[in-house]
């Protein structure tokens, strides 16, 4: 079976493989060397997510040699406010995370585990987008990016810090986010490149990947045989 990355997250994961998606975009990169599963879920937090990990690649014989986590946008929103019920307390966040990295490193202690950090708020896109007072602001939304960053560090995983990234660009709130929170194009390419860096930097370069099946130009029409024999459907690692 060809090796497989998958994709473990929210609507922003969910959403990966929409036109422009970083989704689509990484498994275009890694076409033909491995595959991209795409488990996203919109609107769920990292409670619900625990509730998932056992059944979550069913069919599947083999560990993934990759996966990225992207929960956060969602359990940072505020009490009190319309998106209430997401809300999960930052502590518990965090050791929720905890929990999700090491599930994946007992299926294989070799995967590369990338904590993905949620993106910023744009809060008056989110005021435009929702009619009323915003459900998330990026003052706290950073306060989770914080914990996603400390647990990265702890247990040595790779992550990817898009809530500072994206707030180096001027106007990044509409360049970024389509409606304060979810990814505009440019915001899904920002996501595609960080994941492609990582996964290079963590042993998984698609550049260096082998290829299922050979070439069309390196198929012999005389010897199909041969030219089939040496190069097998195993592809990637």
């Amino acid at each position: 079976m060809r090796s497989h990355v998958v994709l473990f997250g929210d609507s922003i994961t969910e959403q990966s493989f929409k036109p422009n998606g970083w989704g689509s975009a990484l498994a275009n990169t890694y076409t033909r060397k491995v595959d991209v599963v795409v488990r996203g879920y919109g609107g769920y937090k990292s409670r619900w997510a625990l509730f998932l990990l056992q059944t979550l690649l069913v069919g599947y014989t083999n560990p993934p040699v990759a996966v990225t986590i992207f929960f956060g946008a969602n359990d940072a929103a505020l009490l009190g406010r319309t998106s209430e019920r997401q809300h999960v307390p930052v502590e518990e966040y965090k050791e929720n995370l905890r929990k999700i990295v090491h599930h994946f490193k007992e299926l294989s202690p070799a995967m590369l585990v990338v904590i993905i950090i949620p993106p910023p708020i744009d809060e008056e896109g989110r005021n435009e987008y929702a009619r009323e007072l915003s459900e998330r602001t990026n003052e706290v939304t950073g306060v989770y990016a914080k914990q996603c960053i400390e647990l990265a560090k702890e247990l040595g995983v790779y992550s990817i810090n898009l809530w500072s990234k994206m707030q180096e660009t001027e106007g990044w709130q509409k360049k970024f986010l389509s409606d304060g929170l979810h990814l505009t194009a440019e915001g899904n390419a920002i996501v595609h490149e960080e994941v492609v860096r990582v996964f290079s930097e963590g042993g998984l370069d698609a550049t260096q990947l082998a290829s299922d099946y050979p070439h069309h130009s390196e198929i012999d029409p005389k010897n199909l045989e041969k030219s089939f024999q040496e190069r097998s459907c195993t592809a990637g690692l």
